[in-house]
């Protein structure tokens, strides 16, 4: 598809089209005919366009006709056969489907004006510029023609190009009222410049700050979606710190801004925990695209605010805040409308264990204590390992490559013991059900004593991994107890 390029973008001048695949080509011409068809003009607009030029994957795509969006996806879906089911929405004006790979959203041109209560604006049907001028960036206000007029030629009112050009996130009209009217779009502008690695223009930026308050009406699953695609950026420090300087932390995430600062007394600091986190972040986004294991990232220090104290002679200590941290994870996890499953359980044990192999390193390695590590973690024990490596943070490279080395030789003991032991995710040979039925018991406290003393013992090595060992210690414990066994 030929693009029409203004002559001063010399960097652009260079593309003589933009690189849409054949099959995407074959989309646009079909809806091309479709809406000469019915008589409407229609763009491709928006993030696809944006995408495309500067090489980003995208499968997306927002087709605008300057009339009725869910009539013309219906005439284009007879473009194709077998004809794709099309999803519409007539309160919204919306049309759906997915066709050669391709996610394709239909809508009509419209303009819209907002209340100072709500992000949901009032909608009226309007034209390209309309539509375009709604737009929340420059970047994302690019349009290609799909008429036979100038079929293939780049739409671009507000210089977005230019702007891709300079790594730069602008609006396209006056920053007070985009984030005013809706104020979900600074945290998207916060996002883009994360995602791409761009900066913020000046006056977008202290609209920005000046508006953070305004995040208020904005849904926390709205929040909460646009911090995720933050965190699962290339280098989620970029996005993180800008809502920290914007002040739309504080508002949105009160407990990630408490780390900030660093304290002396009597001569004796501690690290900027805030910063430091930012930093394990980005050291284990190199590592892994893993969402909830970038959270536990996030989390792993959360509890320091809260158990900090400076011992005289000593200096400042957090002890317990891998504890307290934990506990405090199903809090945090609701307030954000995060999912209070597995995923929740996953993020709490990895901030509950992230100091473990860390303290392995300080010491003689027993066997019971990489047994204790291996029961705690299970099948999470590499994911845990990873989030340790990235835990360090110090700028001693000499520091750096004694934690480092020391990290591998408790991996080594790890898999030493577990190729001897087998005792990730093991259970004990006996179970509290067997407990209550031997002595003719029901559920109490004796059954979690028993089953409790059974486990500790095998993983101290104290008895044998079998169910003769622990049936006899097991006795043994019970007799102490004075239960005796009723069959």
């Amino acid at each position: 598809m030929k693009i029409a390029l203004p002559l001063n973008l010399s960097y652009f001048c260079s593309l003589m089209l933009i690189d849409f695949s054949d099959k995407e080509k074959l989309v646009f011409r079909k809806i091309a005919e479709a809406a000469a068809e019915i008589g409407v003009d229609c763009y491709v607009i928006g993030g696809f366009v944006r995408d495309k030029i500067i090489g980003r994957q995208t499968k997306d795509a927002d087709i605008v006709c300057v009339g009725d969006g869910i009539a013309l996806a219906h005439q284009v879906a007879k473009q194709f056969s077998p004809v794709p089911h099309v999803s519409f929405f007539k309160s919204y004006g919306t049309a759906h489907f997915k066709v050669e790979e391709l996610d394709i959203e239909f809508v009509g041109a419209r303009k819209e004006s907002y209340s100072s209560h709500s992000r949901n604006p009032e909608v009226a049907a309007g034209t390209l510029k309309d539509d375009q001028d709604r737009r929340d960036f420059t970047i994302n206000a690019l349009a290609v023609s799909l008429n036979k007029k100038d079929y293939g030629s780049l739409l671009d009112p507000f210089a977005g190009l230019s702007d891709m050009e300079q790594k730069v996130i602008r609006t396209p009209l006056d920053p007070d009222k985009t984030f005013s009217d809706d104020p979900l779009r600074m945290m998207r502008g916060i996002r883009f410049a994360s995602q791409l690695q761009f900066d913020i223009a000046g006056n977008t930026w202290e609209g920005i700050k000046k508006n953070a308050g305004r995040i208020s009406i904005i849904s926390q699953e709205r929040i909460t979606d646009e911090l995720n695609k933050i965190l699962l950026s290339k280098k989620p420090s970029v996005g993180l710190d800008l809502l920290y300087k914007s002040g739309l932390m504080k508002l949105i995430f009160p407990q990630m801004v408490d780390l900030a600062g660093a304290e002396y007394k009597d001569g004796k600091g501690h690290k900027d925990n805030f910063y430091h986190t930012l930093q394990v972040v980005d050291n284990i986004s190199e590592h892994t695209d893993d969402l909830w294991l970038r959270w536990a990232a996030v989390l792993h220090d959360i509890a320091k605010p809260a158990t900090k104290k400076f011992e005289e002679g000593h200096g400042w200590t957090f002890h317990g805040h891998e504890v307290v941290g934990a506990r405090m994870v199903p809090k945090i996890f609701t307030k954000m409308r995060l999912p209070l499953d597995n995923k929740m359980r996953f993020v709490q044990k990895m901030v509950e264990l992230h100091l473990r192999p860390i303290s392995l390193t300080k010491e003689n390695i027993t066997d019971s204590a990489i047994r204790r590590l291996l029961f705690d973690a299970g099948d999470d024990i590499d994911a845990l390992m990873t989030l340790c490596r990235a835990d360090i943070t110090s700028k001693n490279k000499q520091k750096v490559k004694r934690y480092l080395e020391n990290f591998e030789m408790v991996e080594q003991r790890l898999r030493e013991v577990e190729e001897k032991d087998r005792i990730r995710n093991w259970q004990p040979p006996i179970t509290g059900e067997m407990i209550m039925d031997i002595f003719g018991i029901t559920p109490c406290k004796k059954v979690g004593d028993i089953k409790n003393a059974i486990k500790d013992a095998i993983l101290d090595g104290e008895i044998e991994n079998n169910y003769e060992a622990a049936y006899d210690f097991m006795l043994k414990k019970a007799k102490a107890l004075e239960l005796e066994p009723v069959k």
